[in-house]
């Protein structure tokens, strides 16, 4: 302990007798297992490093633990970070959740859980996830970290104990729900708020509260990687650079570590606001249901039924009148599978392996899988299509869940809800490739693989659409492609001129169109005739960044399209004006589900359903 002796003198720190005994951890973050072909080699001269060093008495780890969230990537990296030979914790990133093959539940399996708290030093640790899971868009701490936050704090040993949050993301809009981890904080005695992310070493501001964040692991364009050793006195915390098997780096930044008093503040800072929603007096809400965890789907409607899932493993059905919770079934794993429904028959797939069918609320079958689901079905014609994490696409009977055919070579995991068109379906998945099959047989018809050569640009989120013996897609390597629909064959294949197409598509009512939402916030309709890429129609409306790959649909003659910011936007099909806007949440729209004739039931990622009315 001698040079951690000499390091507070250097800094001229007087540690009173009162004061709390000075402690070092290290801060690793962004080690992106799966990556570059240096991140293990990265990741384990880390470990070793640590190891090396008696001083520090645990280690964090601030998400991004993999490229992908794919299985293989997790449990390597698991295997490396058991041979730490002190404790430690962790926390995933947006790469661990937004295209992760298991739903972001094999976080949970192999690391225990995706939150996590111990206490050290006097000071109480607390880290959640940060989202976004399975949908890309801003982050979002899920709501059930949320609902957790909450109840830990509310059950501290002393009620002024100081706390240090962590999370992968700044504490800012780069998340849509930062306010409700501040708010909850700031009742409390938050000192400091540590995060990755932004892959280099920085000291921020959190609305008063400190935060520093930690660099990425990776060695990038260096010889070797980096973390830092973090060393916490009584009332001051000092950060520095580690390389392995090098001298420790000089102090890059500190700050101090005191009671805010933050229930005393009266400066202002940012909320998000639901003014909007009173200048469209014809658009108002007729109820909301509030799940305990987040709901990463969209929704379908049976009857008097509203039926929904959520992360917390349930498949529920809502009366569509008043929003009451009529039923429930519990699967045991996270859902963000949008369920589908025929003849009363309910189905969804689960992260738990199983792809159930319901009816009234009871358990018809269900139908194992070898790995975690997380794609949509679709019924036809009393068959059951959907694609699952494991390399199959299967077609089951409705009525009793028989497998009747499985096609077995799809490269990658299947998130989208196929299309069913002309004798085919359709649908793409995260390893490049976009799939067409015989409906009847499962025989691969025709593949397209899109030449990216970064997974992320795969053809798999966008809901694919199909007219005129043409298919059509959007993808985030920012290109759209229409092909003959039998063949497979490239019609066209070009990037809207000076916009950026991501996920978001739909057709419109009478198929003349394909409405496509681009990353700045434009909505266009691209002719679905035209030999090229035609836009026959624009929206004069500024959305703003756009990202959620939520589907658009239009219903009497009205465009409707979801943000990754809670609104839906109301836009009229022949001069795509402004009708109304209506924000349901500051999350993700997941989908948009019209259930009456002026009625429509918003998903929000956070966990709402919210019926609205249109005059």
């Amino acid at each position: 302990m001698r040079h951690l002796f000499l390091f507070f003198i250097a800094c001229g720190l007087m540690i009173g007798a009162s004061a709390q005994r000075p402690f070092q951890f290290a801060h690793v973050s962004d080690t992106h297992i799966g990556s570059a072909p240096t991140a293990v080699d990265d990741l384990r001269n880390t470990v070793r490093d640590i190891n090396a060093d008696p001083d520090l008495k645990f280690v964090i780890i601030t998400g991004d633990i993999t490229e992908f969230g794919a299985d293989t990537e997790l449990r390597e990296a698991k295997a490396i970070l058991d041979s730490l030979n002190k404790p430690w914790y962790i926390i995933p990133g947006n790469h661990d959740a937004n295209w992760s093959e298991s739903g972001a539940n094999t976080f949970r399996t192999v690391f225990g859980s995706e939150t996590t708290t111990f206490q050290y030093g006097g000071f109480l640790f607390a880290g959640t996830a940060c989202g976004p899971n399975m949908r890309m868009g801003p982050g979002q701490v899920p709501h059930e970290n949320i609902v957790w936050l909450d109840s830990l704090l509310r059950h501290l040993p002393r009620p002024d104990m100081p706390v240090i949050y962590l999370n992968h993301y700044p504490q800012d809009s780069s998340q849509n729900n930062w306010y409700e981890a501040i708010d909850l904080l700031k009742q409390h005695n938050v000192q400091l708020i540590l995060c990755g992310h932004g892959h280099s070493n920085h000291l921020l501001n959190f609305e008063g509260i400190p935060g520093i964040m930690g660099r990425s692991n990776l060695r990038a364009k260096d010889s070797i990687g980096g973390y830092n050793i973090v060393t916490i006195t009584g009332d001051s915390v000092f950060y520095r650079l580690k390389h392995p098997g090098l001298p420790i780096g000089s102090v890059w930044a500190s700050a101090r570590l005191f009671d805010h008093h933050f229930s005393s503040d009266t400066t202002h800072y940012y909320r998000p606001s639901f003014a909007v929603n009173g200048l469209y007096p014809q658009v108002s809400r007729r109820w909301e249901y509030q799940a305990k965890s987040d709901i990463g789907t969209g929704n379908v409607v049976w009857k008097k039924w509203v039926i929904g899932t959520d992360t917390d493993g349930w498949i529920f059905a809502l009366d569509r009148k008043t929003g009451k919770k009529v039923w429930g079934y519990r699967t045991g794993g996270k859902v963000y599978s949008t369920p589908a429904v025929a003849d009363g028959f309910i189905v969804a797939a689960s992260t738990d392996k199983y792809i159930y069918c319901l009816k009234d609320g009871k358990l018809v079958w269900k139908f194992e899988t070898s790995k975690p689901d997380v794609a949509a079905p679709v019924i036809d014609g009393g068959k059951v299509y959907i694609g699952g994490s494991d390399g199959h696409f299967r077609a089951l009977e409705l009525a009793t869940g028989k497998l009747l055919w499985d096609f077995d070579q799809v490269r990658g995991f299947v998130v989208d809800k196929p299309l069913i068109y002309g004798g085919n379906i359709y649908f793409g998945c995260w390893g490049y490739d976009l799939y067409a099959l015989d409906k009847t047989t499962g025989r691969l018809v025709w593949k397209w693989n899109n030449g990216a050569t970064s997974r992320m640009h795969s053809p798999a989120a966008c809901w694919p659409v199909a007219t005129g013996g043409r298919l059509f897609i959007v993808a985030p390597d920012q290109v759209m492609t229409a092909f003959d629909a039998a063949t497979g064959q490239v019609i066209w294949r070009s990037r809207a001129p000076k916009l950026k197409v991501r996920e978001s598509m739909g057709l419109s009512a009478d198929s003349a169109l394909v409405y496509v939402k681009t990353m700045d916030g434009v909505v266009i309709g691209v002719s679905t005739t035209a030999p090229a890429l035609q836009i026959d129609w624009r929206s004069p409306v500024d959305l703003g960044y756009e990202l959620a790959p939520t589907a658009l649909l239009e219903k009497d003659g009205v465009v409707l399209v979801p943000t990754h910011s809670g609104t839906v936007w109301a836009l009229a099909r022949k001069e795509g004006q402004l009708l109304w806007r209506y924000k349901a949440s500051n999350c993700m729209v997941n989908g948009i589900l019209p259930i009456g004739d002026k009625e429509y039931v918003i998903s929000t990622m956070d966990g709402k359903l919210t019926c609205i009315y249109v005059k």
